[in-house]
C-alpha cells in the first residue's frame, strides 16, 4: 500500500500525465500482473481514469469500495446523511458506456458527494433541519444536472452545520437536528470538557460544509457552500484542497440559501487538481440564477494542464496587518488577528517553498481598510450582525447583509418548491422548531433566525442597500483589490481561513492547500490524561473577481512542491 501510494504521488507531480492519463480513458487494457490491487483510499481522480482505463478496476468496484468504507468507518465520524440508492446501477450504466468507447469526460464514473443543502431528487435535502428531514424536493439543483451530464456519481449527502449555520450562535461546527454531531476524522473524539461536552467534536470540523467524508475517503470529492467561511474553514481543518469560487461562477439554483450576496458553491477535494475538475464541471450560466456569466470559463482542460512550475516570477503578496500580525482597530481597546508562534512559523516555510520555486514575496502588502485610520474606512469594525442584540434596534455597527439576506432568500426559496414546502415562510419555520423543542429541533436555540425574520424586506431594503455598498467598498475597492493592484499581484497569500469575512463580502475565489498542523490551543485546557490532536492548518491564495485560473495555477505548483495532504492515521 505505501509503495502504491508513493508511485501516486510521482505521478502526480509529474508536468503532464494527467494529459496522457485523459487521453488513454475510453482505451480499455489488460490488467498487469504486477500492479498492485488498485484501492480509492488517497486516490486522485487522474488514479482513477487511469485505473478504470486499463482494466484495473471499474466505477462499480469503486462505488462499492467507497460504500464499504462508509459503512464502516460512518459510525465514529457522522459524515453521511444519505446514501444514493442507485449508486451501483449508475455506475454500471457508466461502465457499459465505457466499454462502448463513450466517456464523458474526466468525471466519468467518479462518486462524489454533495452538501445536504443542495437539491437532489433521488435523495432527501434536509439542510439538517428537523422540519425538512425525509425531504425530497421537486427539483435538481443545476450544479448537480451539470456534475451527472459530466459522468459523476452523487454518492451520498454529507451532514453539514445546520441550515449552513444560519439558525443560532453556539451552535458546533456539523452539528444538525437530523444526525446530530460530526466528528474530525484527524480526531473524532467527542470534547470531555465542562460547559463542552454536549456530544461536539475536540478538534473542530470548521465551517458548516463537511470535509469529513472527503478527509476519510469516503468519496473522491464533495461540494460544499460558503456564505461566510464554510468551504474555507472545514477544508483547512480536515486538511482538504478546496476552491471557493467568485459568486456567480457556480449557479445557486436548488440551494438552500443564506444570502444570493455572499452564497455560492464550491468543490472540495483531496488535491488542487480534482478541485479544479469538479469546478470545470459545474461552472456556466443559468438563466435560474442572475448572478451567473460574469466571468469567463475556465481554460479547456486546465486540471489535465497544470504545471509544478506556475509559481516561476509569480508576485504574492502577504498582508501582514490583522491576517499574521495583531493590529487594534481605530476606537478599539483591544488588539484582533494575528498568529500564534507556532502558525507564524508555519507561515515561515510556506514563503520560503514559495521562494524556492520561483515566487516573489511582497511582503508586507496589507489591505488599505485593515489599516485605516478612519472607523468608518476600517473593515475590522463592519463585521455581521448575528446574535439576538443585534436585532432591530442593535444593529447600528453591524452590516445586515446575513440576516436581511436569509429572509429575503429563504422565503423566495419556499416558494420555488411550490405546494411540497414543508413549511411556508421562515416565521413558519420558526414556529415549527418551537412546537419541536422538545425533539432536539433548536437545541441552541435560534437567535438568527430570530433576528432574520425581523426584517422587513421592503421597509429595510435601503438600510441593506446601504450595508452592501459599504461591504464592497471596503472588501473590494479599498481591500483585495486595492492592495493587488498597489504592488502588482498575482494572489494574496492568507494563513488557514484568516480572510473568510472580507473575502465573501467582496465575493471573490480563494483556492486552500493542505499544508501543515499546529497544536490545538483550547481554552480551557483539556483535561489531564486527555491529549489534544494538532489541527490541519493550510494556505489560501485569494485573488480578484474570476481570477480561479490562475489561483489553481499557484496552488497546484505550491502542493506539489510542499506535499501537504496527509490522510487521517485512524481510518485507513
Amino acid at each position: 500500500m505505501k509503495i502504491l501510494m508513493t508511485i501516486r504521488h510521482k505521478l502526480r507531480g509529474r508536468r503532464g500525465i494527467a494529459s496522457v492519463l485523459l487521453a488513454a480513458l475510453a482505451l480499455p487494457a489488460a490488467h498487469a500482473a504486477d500492479e498492485p490491487d488498485f484501492t480509492v483510499v488517497e486516490a486522485s481522480i487522474a488514479d482513477m481514469q487511469a485505473a478504470m482505463a486499463s482494466g484495473r478496476t471499474t466505477s462499480e468496484a469503486i462505488v462499492r469500495e467507497y460504500l464499504e468504507r462508509i459503512d464502516r468507518y460512518e459510525p465514529k465520524l457522522h459524515a453521511t446523511l444519505a446514501t444514493n440508492p442507485d449508486a451501483l446501477a449508475q455506475a454500471r450504466a457508466l461502465d457499459q458506456e465505457r466499454a462502448e468507447g463513450k466517456v464523458r469526460g474526466p468525471l466519468h464514473g467518479i462518486p462524489i458527494a454533495l452538501k445536504d443543502n443542495i437539491h437532489t431528487t433521488d435523495m432527501p435535502t434536509t439542510g439538517g433541519a428537523l422540519a425538512f428531514k425525509d425531504y425530497v424536493p421537486p427539483y435538481e439543483a443545476t450544479l448537480v444536472s451539470r456534475l451527472e451530464s459530466a459522468g459523476a456519481i452523487i454518492l451520498a449527502k454529507t451532514t453539514l452545520t445546520e441550515l449552513a449555520n444560519w439558525v443560532a450562535t453556539g451552535m458546533p461546527n456539523s452539528y444538525n437536528a437530523v444526525r446530530g454531531y460530526g466528528y474530525n476524522p484527524y480526531d473524532p473524539r467527542p470534547d470531555p470538557r465542562a460547559g463542552f461536552n454536549d456530544g461536539r467534536a475536540v478538534l473542530d470540523t470548521g465551517g458548516s460544509s463537511s470535509g469529513i467524508g472527503t478527509a476519510a475517503n469516503f468519496w473522491a470529492a464533495s461540494v460544499g457552500t460558503e456564505t461566510s467561511g464554510s468551504i474555507q474553514i472545514p477544508s483547512n481543518n480536515t486538511r482538504l484542497a478546496a476552491i471557493k469560487p467568485t459568486v456567480g461562477r457556480v449557479s445557486r439554483h436548488g440551494i438552500i440559501p443564506i444570502t444570493a450576496d455572499q452564497d455560492t458553491a464550491g468543490p472540495m477535494a483531496k488535491f488542487v487538481a480534482d478541485a479544479a475538475r469538479l469546478l470545470a464541471a459545474m461552472e456556466g450560466a443559468d438563466s435560474e440564477d442572475p448572478a451567473t456569466g460574469n466571468c469567463p470559463a475556465l481554460p479547456a482542460g486546465l486540471a489535465e494542464s497544470l504545471s509544478a512550475d506556475s509559481l516561476k516570477g509569480a508576485r504574492i503578496g502577504v498582508p501582514r496587518a490583522f491576517f499574521y500580525e495583531a493590529v487594534t482597530p481605530p476606537g478599539a481597546e483591544s488588539p484582533v488577528g494575528g498568529l500564534s508562534p507556532a502558525e507564524a512559523e508555519v507561515m515561515a516555510r510556506a514563503m520560503a517553498i514559495l521562494q524556492a520555486q520561483g515566487a516573489v514575496i511582497v511582503d508586507r502588502a496589507d489591505l488599505p481598510s485593515i489599516v485605516a485610520k478612519d472607523p468608518d474606512d476600517n473593515q475590522l469594525l463592519f463585521a455581521n450582525c448575528y446574535d439576538l442584540p443585534q436585532g432591530k434596534g442593535g444593529d447600528a455597527n453591524c452590516s445586515v447583509i446575513l440576516k436581511y439576506g436569509m429572509k429575503r432568500d429563504f422565503n423566495r426559496w419556499l416558494d420555488s418548491l411550490g405546494d411540497t414546502a414543508p413549511v411556508e415562510s421562515l416565521t413558519a419555520l420558526r414556529e415549527f422548531n418551537l412546537a419541536h423543542r422538545d425533539q432536539n429541533a433548536i437545541r441552541y436555540d435560534q437567535a438568527e433566525l430570530d433576528i432574520s425574520d425581523e426584517m422587513d424586506v421592503e421597509q429595510d431594503k435601503a438600510r441593506w442597500r446601504a450595508d452592501r455598498d459599504k461591504d464592497i467598498r471596503l472588501s473590494r475597492t479599498e481591500g483585495i483589490d486595492a492592495a493587488l493592484k498597489a504592488h502588482e499581484l498575482d494572489a494574496l497569500l492568507i494563513p488557514s481561513w484568516r480572510s473568510e469575512n472580507i473575502l465573501n463580502k467582496a465575493g471573490y475565489p480563494a483556492v486552500i492547500v493542505p499544508f501543515a498542523e499546529v497544536p490545538s490551543e483550547l481554552d480551557p485546557p483539556l483535561p489531564e490524561g486527555f491529549d489534544p490532536q494538532p489541527m490541519p492548518f493550510g494556505v489560501t491564495f485569494i485573488g480578484t473577481a474570476c481570477s480561479e485560473p490562475r489561483l489553481i495555477e499557484l496552488a497546484y505548483a505550491f502542493e506539489q512542491a510542499s506535499d501537504g495532504r496527509r490522510p487521517p492515521a485512524a481510518f485507513p
